[in-house]
């Protein structure tokens, strides 16, 4: 289980896609000082992967060795970055063209630099076979423009965690399935109990579950050419949504100023009913407010009327300028094939993204006595026939975040109507 901030953080990385001004030149003529020949003649690749140590030390020691004994020619120079130091640290070493051969990012952040050419079109080193062993909607996360710039590697989906407390004592059934249920049930359990349903952020360089909750409810976020395409009837139902609840007294105020963590902080102090998260904080939770975890159990995730669902996806890029393309090719797939997946899922708590390794009896069978985490893990597993990146892979995409959450703060705060918060939103994003 990796550890709470730790893993929050990472994982958060792939929600946020956390947006950079940096401009980056890729020409394919200058060498790679990080790739170096080894003293044997064969290739010695660098490997960066995000804040995985000292969890999974072992684990990535035993995959290199394995992976080296299996490939005598080739030598991999593991090096673990801290989450907060990688956007930083691969964007110089690009700039600088001096890469790592492989590195694990996310999509979003990733997509960033395949808008400017930084990574290897896989596509051409990856044979269509071997493409489809993993997930097709996960395959497409790491596409811009037609082509494949990463491999998925590993995955998450968030659940709804609820404290089955609240809901007795607010007259509820079940949880909501739906975000029109939630709204429904937290005028009940305010009303009943003074407390609030759920928290979430609408902070612009935080958590992008609002912007996912657009394409839930059947707004499309951009067009064909990249123009807004939010200012539709299913994208105003979107904004009056949250405008309403927020006006209505139904989300914390705090909602404009606080990020995601807050959500954690609330329910685990019994402030709020619901939490949307992953399952690896349902241990965090046992450990930080034992009575909120024991009154606790699981649900899938919340979604709109098209029944989408969300997944984080965490995977391996090869810069372009690696000098050694198709031993750093090798070695991601390595590192992504069925066995490894599967190894890796069941040591970090977190789902693969290969069809077989996701087909494996550990996401389908649970015992009768089965723990809330035994079954997250089910529920997480059986998402993924639904859950695929909501929003689009665009390097500018913390921008469209941040048009949409400025003008969502302003109608909420009574400065816009909606349909002006909409359409300022649109230009906002237009004129870029």
């Amino acid at each position: 289980m990796i550890e709470l901030r730790k893993f929050k953080k990472f994982i958060a990385c792939a929600l946020l896609g956390l947006i950079t001004t940096w401009m980056v030149s890729c020409s394919t003529g200058n060498v790679n000082t990080n790739t170096q020949q080894n003293a044997s003649g064969g290739a010695s690749i660098e490997f960066w992967t995000m804040q995985l140590q000292p969890q999974f030390t072992n684990y990535f020691q035993s995959l290199i060795k394995n992976f080296e004994t299996q490939n005598p020619g080739i030598k991999v120079n593991w090096v673990d970055v801290p989450w907060a130091a990688m956007e930083n640290k691969i964007l110089t070493a690009v700039s600088a063209k001096t890469p790592p051969d492989v590195v694990n990012l996310n999509p979003d952040f990733a997509s960033q630099l395949a808008g400017r050419n930084a990574w290897l079109d896989l596509d051409t080193k990856v044979p269509e076979t071997v493409r489809s062993s993993y997930l097709p909607n996960i395959w497409k996360a790491s596409t811009l423009n037609g082509k494949s710039f990463g491999i998925p590697w590993y995955l998450t989906t968030r659940l709804t965690i609820y404290n089955t407390d609240l809901l007795k004592q607010s007259g509820i059934s079940k949880p909501p399935a739906t975000y029109a249920q939630l709204a429904q049930v937290a005028q009940q359990i305010k009303d009943k109990t003074g407390k609030y349903a759920f928290f979430v952020t609408f902070v612009p360089q935080d958590s992008g579950e609002v912007l996912q909750s657009f394409v839930q409810m059947g707004a499309t976020l951009v067009d064909a050419e990249g123009k807004a395409a939010f200012n539709s009837p299913q994208g105003k139902a979107a904004f009056q949504y949250w405008v309403d609840l927020y006006k209505k007294g139904l989300l914390p105020k705090e909602a404009l100023t606080q990020g995601h963590r807050h959500a954690i902080d609330l329910y685990q102090s019994g402030e709020t009913a619901f939490l949307a998260s992953g399952p690896e904080f349902l241990k965090t939770i046992a450990t930080n407010a034992p009575k909120v975890a024991q009154a606790s159990a699981i649900a899938p995730q919340l979604t709109g009327d098209t029944g989408k669902k969300n997944v984080a996806v965490m995977n391996i890029v090869v810069p372009r300028e690696t000098k050694q393309p198709d031993a750093a090719v090798k070695f991601a797939l390595f590192v992504t094939n069925d066995e490894n997946q599967l190894a890796f899922a069941k040591a970090a708590n977190v789902l693969p993204s290969t069809t077989k390794a996701l087909a494996d009896s550990y996401f389908k069978d649970v015992p009768a006595n089965a723990s809330n985490v035994e079954k997250a893990r089910i529920v997480s597993a059986q998402q993924l026939q639904q859950a695929e990146i909501l929003t689009p892979a665009l390097k500018d995409i913390k921008k469209l975040q941040k048009a949409i959450y400025e003008n969502l703060q302003a109608a909420m705060l009574g400065e816009k109507t909606v349909d002006k918060a909409v359409e300022d939103a649109a230009q906002e994003w237009n004129n870029r």
